[in-house]
């Protein structure tokens, strides 16, 4: 068991968060060699100094609308949420449909979730995500698979005026959308100025667009502003959202509530889910 003090333990989780941006508990628990409380323990005295931000499983470096943590340091954050909001999203795809997947951790998983029957059902995929690609791969359906060009972010994303240039040309079905954050005042955000861009041209390319996020990015603002939360015909997010929360959304898009017990797998509460919980004031 490790002898760190409180002091020397918090300290270590700033120095992760700084050099990855975000991290898991167990992950910081398994390392300083404590308990996952312990590490919630510390991880919740930083939050309320403003060191830090709470996160589904983790905390996520705080108080820098630019700052943009790399695919690799969210990747493994809440995967079973996020798997289970993928197959929500995933199981609006018709056979025949082009659909858009923008960057992003969540996103990856819808990808996941369309490369497995994308060859049989005839579904094309337009992203600008590199790990997007991955799975299309991996199950022979590279073909259903486009990638636009582009300027490589930290999130794997491509970017920039060729990426917008062939997405002006293309019309979508579906954009499947990630984000950074969700707040009233910023909308939905991102820390990087180029990819709210070319987000912006797969918004402008689709009938219709979903954002795809764990509940986790509620209340963030990156720098950028996507778009008003209005622009999504439907957000997917997890039962983890405050009650206030799936109020105040409710007023502005149709919000699906994926039910993921904490600490499960939330697979099995996925497949209950439905476009079915509109906002009864619209």
């Amino acid at each position: 068991m490790s002898s760190l003090l409180g002091a020397q333990r918090r300290r270590q989780i700033l120095d992760l968060l700084d050099a990855q941006g975000a991290v898991r508990a167990q992950a910081v628990a398994d390392q300083l060699e404590v308990s996952v409380m312990t590490v919630r323990r510390d991880i919740a005295h930083l939050a309320e100094r403003g060191l830090c931000v709470k996160v589904h499983g983790g905390a996520a470096k705080g108080g820098q609308a630019a700052q943009e943590p790399g695919f690799l340091a969210k990747a493994d954050q809440a995967v079973e949420t996020k798997q289970a909001l993928a197959k929500v999203a995933a199981a609006l795809v018709q056979p025949g449909q082009a659909v858009g997947i923008s960057a992003g951790t969540t996103t990856f998983w819808v990808a996941a979730e369309l490369a497995s029957r994308a060859a049989a059902d005839g579904i094309t995929v337009v992203t600008n995500s590199l790990p997007a690609t991955e799975p299309f791969a991996a199950h022979g359906a590279a073909a259903n698979c486009l990638l636009t060009g582009g300027v490589r972010t930290p999130s794997q994303a491509l970017v920039g005026p060729a990426a917008e240039a062939t997405l002006s040309s293309l019309q979508l079905d579906w954009l499947f959308l990630g984000v950074h954050g969700i707040s009233l005042k910023g909308g939905l955000t991102t820390p990087n100025m180029a990819e709210a861009a070319t987000n912006q041209a797969l918004i402008r390319a689709a009938n219709r667009t979903v954002v795809v996020a764990d509940s986790s990015k509620w209340g963030l603002t990156g720098l950028v502003r996507i778009a008003p939360i209005e622009t999504a015909a439907n957000l997917i997010t997890d039962s983890g959202l405050p009650a206030a929360g799936a109020r105040q959304l409710r007023q502005r898009t149709e919000l699906v509530l994926v039910p993921v017990p904490a600490g499960a797998a939330g697979a099995a509460g996925a497949a209950g889910a439905s476009l079915s919980e509109k906002d009864p004031a619209r």
